[in-house]
């Protein structure tokens, strides 16, 4: 018996791997993270998405489960933290990745320090190469939203970008 043509197969999942793992790793910064997000989003399509989508709404339908569990598993951490300083239990310290102590670029330090929201955002818009309303149907809000939220994120990126420090440039005074 042959699979149905909606059915998910193993190419089709492969191909979007290095995308979900690439939009996961702006999320979260830890590459063992980002990966348990990868598989996580990749074990609900195998369970739910088997039939449920088309080739086409495939990718939009990952991503939006990746951005989700993302956003799951934070309120989860957040709630866990809470609990740790009410019962006085300090956090683990983590040491910060390989990636991040080697980063020299301006523009990805600057990326870095965006909001999770404002990192999704830019990167599904100008990496991945969605357009709003696929933007929207993936974050569950609206298309005006969207738009404002990347403005402000391109907004913020710009101001962290020329405040990153670079070369001094001479200050010229003018006497009158």
């Amino acid at each position: 018996m042959t699979a149905p043509a909606t059915d998910l197969d193993d190419a089709t999942l492969q191909a979007l791997i290095p995308r979900l793992r690439r939009f996961a790793r702006s999320l979260v910064h830890e590459p063992a993270a980002a990966d348990d997000l990868v598989q996580a989003t990749l074990e609900r399509a195998l369970v739910h998405g088997r039939s449920r989508h088309t080739p086409a709404a495939l990718q939009g339908w990952l991503f939006s489960v990746l951005y989700r569990q993302f956003v799951d598993e934070h309120r989860r951490a957040l709630r866990w933290r809470r609990l740790a300083q009410l019962f006085g239990q300090a956090e683990p310290e983590h040491a910060p990745s390989a990636e991040r102590v080697t980063a020299s670029r301006a523009t990805l330090a600057a990326f870095d320090t965006l909001p999770a929201e404002q990192r999704a955002l830019l990167l599904l818009v100008s990496v991945e190469g969605f357009s709003y309303r696929q933007v929207a149907d993936t974050l569950g809000v609206p298309i005006g939203t969207v738009m404002s939220r990347l403005a402000r994120a391109r907004q913020a990126l710009r101001v962290a970008s020329d405040a990153a420090p670079g070369p001094t440039r001479p200050v010229l005074k003018v006497l009158r």
